[in-house]
């Protein structure tokens, strides 16, 4: 249980102190407006 609770320390300080890898800036947050991507198909099809 002492092992445990050490390695559970040790794990957090280390996650901590940056041992996971080099820090990484935040995503730009998109600006305020209106976007619109994608595709329209307009069309008739069938038979008679």
């Amino acid at each position: 249980m002492r092992r445990a609770v050490l390695l559970g320390l040790l794990t957090g300080l280390l996650a901590g102190c940056g041992v996971d890898g080099p820090p990484e800036p935040p995503e730009p947050k998109q600006k305020p407006g209106v976007s619109v991507t994608g595709t329209v198909e307009v069309g008739v099809s069938g038979t008679l």
